[in-house]
C-alpha cells in the first residue's frame, strides 16, 4: 500500500468502531414511533384544526346507544299479530283441517261422528257472534245461542270445501237466518203475516230517517209516500211491531200509577151472565122429543099464543098446555145445577 493515500480512502478503511462519532442527537428530540392505538384508549376530541375525525368504537364505560327507531319501511307481516286474529286464523285452519277429515269418512261412523262434533265446537263463537246482534229483543241469550248451534248444524251438513269459499262466509246467513225465522214464529205472541213482518221493518227505518231528516217525528202520511204504501199499510205495521209480547188486562199502568185496561176499558154485558144458562138450556131441549121442541120454540121465541100453536100444530089448547108442562117437568128433573 502507498504512502500518499488520501485521507477519504484511509477513513473509508477504518472499522465502524474506530471511526470518530458524528454529531449527537438529544434522544429528547427524536420522535419516537407513536404507538398502535388501542380499542380500549378513551378517544380524545379532535382539535379544530384538524379535518373530521374519523368515528370510533365507544368504550366499554361510555352510556349505551338509544335504541332504533322502527324502520317504516317494514312490511305488515313483520308486525305483531293480535291474540283475537290469531286465534281466528288458528280456528280457520282446523275447520279447513277438520271438513277435509269428514269428506273422507261415512256419515254413521264414530269417527265422522267424533270429527262433526269438533267442527261444531270450534265454530261455536260464530254463533255467540251472530247471536250478540239480537240482545236487545229481550230474549235469554242461551235460547238464542242454541237456535244459532241448530243452524251452525246444518250449515255444517251442507258445507262443500271443494267450492272454494270460506266456511265462516257459508255459515253466517244461515245461522242468522234460523235465528230471525226464531223469533218470527216462536218469540211473537200474535203471528202475523210474514209481508207484514218484512214491511213493518222497512217502516221503522224509513222513520229513523225521516226523523233525522225534519228534525221531528214523522207523520203517517209521510211515512207512506216515503215506501209508497197506503196510509193503512202503515199503521198496520205499527201495530204488527208491537205484538211481540202480550200485556195483561189487570196489569197496572207503569209510573203513572192508573188502574189496568180492564177498568179503563170495555163495559159489562147485561146478557152475559145468561150465557151459562142459555148453553145449558141448549144442551137439554136436544133431548126432548121433536114435537114438544116444536111446542118450546113457537112458544117462547116466536112469543105466540097457546091457542096460536094449537092452530098451528092441529090439537087443543089443552093439550098444548099439557105439553108444555110436561116438558118442564123434563127439563127441570134434568137440570143438575137446580138439583
Amino acid at each position: 500500500m502507498t504512502d500518499d493515500v488520501s485521507d477519504e480512502e484511509v477513513a473509508l478503511t477504518v472499522p465502524a468502531s474506530t471511526a470518530p462519532p458524528q454529531d449527537e442527537v438529544s434522544p429528547d428530540a427524536v420522535q419516537a414511533p407513536a404507538p398502535a392505538r388501542s380499542s380500549l384508549a378513551p378517544s380524545t376530541p379532535a382539535s379544530p384544526s384538524s379535518g373530521p375525525a374519523s368515528p370510533e368504537p365507544a368504550s366499554p364505560g361510555s352510556a349505551s346507544p338509544e335504541p332504533a327507531s322502527p324502520d317504516p319501511s317494514a312490511t305488515a307481516d313483520d308486525r305483531p299479530v293480535s291474540p283475537a286474529k290469531r286465534r281466528g286464523a288458528d280456528t280457520r285452519a282446523l275447520t279447513q283441517l277438520l271438513f277435509g277429515q269428514l269428506k273422507e269418512l261415512e256419515p254413521g261412523m264414530p269417527e265422522h261422528t267424533r270429527v262433526r262434533a269438533a267442527l261444531i265446537e270450534a265454530n261455536l263463537p260464530l254463533v255467540r257472534y251472530a247471536a250478540a246482534r239480537f240482545r236487545s229483543r229481550n230474549e235469554p241469550m242461551e235460547d238464542v245461542v242454541q237456535v244459532g248451534t241448530i243452524g251452525l248444524i246444518n250449515a255444517i251438513d251442507r258445507f262443500d270445501p271443494d267450492r272454494g269459499v270460506q266456511f265462516p262466509t257459508f255459515a253466517m246467513p244461515t245461522v242468522v237466518g234460523e235465528i230471525k225465522r226464531y223469533f218470527r214464529d216462536n218469540v211473537r205472541t200474535v203471528h202475523v203475516p210474514r209481508r207484514l213482518h218484512e214491511l213493518w221493518v222497512q217502516v221503522n227505518s224509513a222513520t229513523e230517517d225521516l226523523t233525522t231528516a225534519f228534525g221531528r217525528s214523522p207523520s203517517t202520511a209521510e211515512i207512506a209516500q216515503r215506501l209508497r204504501i197506503t196510509e193503512e199499510e202503515v199503521l198496520s205495521c205499527i201495530e204488527a211491531g208491537r205484538s211481540y209480547h202480550a200485556t195483561s188486562l189487570e196489569a197496572a199502568q207503569e209510573g203513572d200509577g192508573m188502574p189496568g185496561l180492564l177498568d179503563r176499558l170495555g163495559y159489562e154485558d147485561p146478557a152475559l151472565d145468561g150465557v151459562e144458562h142459555r148453553d145449558l138450556v141448549r144442551h137439554l131441549l136436544v133431548q126432548l122429543p121433536e114435537r114438544e121442541q116444536r111446542i118450546l120454540l113457537l112458544r117462547y121465541y116466536s112469543n105466540l099464543t097457546q091457542s096460536q100453536i094449537s092452530a098451528e100444530l092441529g090439537v087443543s089448547q089443552m093439550h098444548v098446555s099439557r105439553l108444555l108442562a110436561r116438558s118442564f117437568q123434563r127439563l127441570r128433573s134434568a137440570n143438575r145445577i137446580e138439583a
